[in-house]
């Protein structure tokens, strides 16, 4: 996934997740917006997900995630699963392009549409195509500081938006 980034990092019984704001066009160099959302809390604000991808298939996305978290109670595990397996088997749905990282109170989960539902072994995670670098960034403060999981991902994020052509400073960021 290229043209965003986005981190989440789980510390001390807080969960964090920042979303640069840049939405380039089909990887060219090409910037459409600085200030897009890409990061949004679902189920009355006790889960927050963030997208890399296309935006069209990430909203359709969070919708039936929602769906999921309802069915199961806000059971962020099952739903995940569930929003996995249907990813990967409904025709249409199989079409979409797009990436999640989805945390609440107890969970930080990457979801993908090839059936994958990643719970890292490390108490953080990234995609998109400054992934690499706000993992790298993120896994210092978190070994290296006695930052909060805000500050780190707000942190990582601008040292990323120096680094990759993909990733600007325009944050979001939401804690749960």
């Amino acid at each position: 996934m290229h043209g965003t980034t986005i981190l989440a990092v789980r510390r001390d019984g807080r969960a964090a997740v920042a979303g640069d704001g840049q939405v380039t066009l089909d990887q060219s160099s090409t910037i459409l917006k600085h200030r897009a959302r890409k990061v949004r809390r679902i189920f009355g604000g006790k889960v927050i997900v963030g997208f890399a991808g296309s935006v069209a298939d990430a909203l359709t996305l969070f919708d039936r995630f929602e769906a999921r978290l309802e069915q199961s109670h806000g059971n962020l595990p099952r739903a995940a699963v569930g929003l996995a397996r249907e990813w990967r088997t409904d025709r249409m749905l199989r079409r979409l392009d797009a990436l999640l990282l989805a945390v609440d109170s107890e969970n930080l989960l990457l979801i993908s549409g090839s059936g994958d539902v990643v719970e890292p072994d490390e108490p953080v995670a990234a995609i998109g195509s400054g992934s690499g670098l706000a993992l790298s960034a993120a896994q210092a403060l978190l070994t290296h500081t006695a930052m909060s999981a805000r500050d780190i991902v707000v942190e990582s994020m601008r040292i990323v938006s120096h680094i990759c052509i993909y990733t600007n400073n325009e944050l979001t960021v939401e804690e749960v």
